[in-house]
């Protein structure tokens, strides 16, 4: 073999050497650049999951309000929320308890007064969840349930200055917002009567 082919021999083993050097690299970037999309998917995968399992316990979804009035008075009060979490409302008090029918507004913000929680459902709500609500609420203290008119939202748990919208007797907030609320001392008057007023509750 002559010198000449000798370095053409060369050259092209070189040139072949840099090549699979250069496809070396190409694939080991592939593959981090593939490892590194996979566990950051991964990542905003499982921080999504947290984040709904977080938000089916958690009560960061309450809206909270100021409630600045809380007169007594007989006349219909027109209340910024519907249904209401506080305000102008009538003397007299609602029984806490269940009602199949729905009550007076003003006699329930005074309930709220005391520290009720006032758990409303849509009129249209299936009867197998109205049992799941009645179940959930029968035995519990100052706590309210009964439908109301015109209501959208599955369920609406309230107290006064607090409320969380829900969409059925199944999310596991509802009974941490009765627990959070009832007799809470953000009421201006916890602990006052929720029995001795007016009303019938079925339960």
């Amino acid at each position: 073999m002559t010198g000449a082919e000798q370095a053409s021999r060369k050259e092209r083993l070189s040139q072949l050497q840099a090549r699979q050097r250069k496809a070396e690299r190409l694939r080991r970037i592939t593959v981090v650049g593939t490892s590194a999309l996979l566990v950051s998917g991964i990542a905003v995968a499982s921080g999504v999951l947290f984040l709904r399992e977080r938000n089916k316990t958690s009560l960061d979804a309450v809206r909270t309000y100021a409630v600045k009035n809380r007169n007594h008075t007989t006349e219909a009060v027109t209340y910024p929320q519907s249904p209401p979490v506080g305000g102008d409302h009538d003397p007299t008090w609602i029984n806490c308890g269940i009602y199949d029918q729905p009550v007076r507004t003003e006699n329930v913000v005074h309930a709220q007064e005391h520290g009720a929680v006032w758990i409303t459902h849509s009129p249209a709500l299936p009867d197998e969840d109205r049992r799941k609500l009645r179940d959930l609420v029968a035995g519990r203290e100052y706590v309210v349930l009964s439908p109301f008119t015109g209501q959208k939202p599955a369920v609406v748990a309230s107290a006064w200055g607090r409320q969380l919208a829900l969409d059925g007797p199944d999310d596991p907030r509802l009974a941490r917002f009765i627990r959070a609320h009832a007799k809470s001392p953000e009421a201006p008057e916890p602990g006052a009567p929720c029995d001795g007023g007016t009303g019938e509750p079925a339960v």
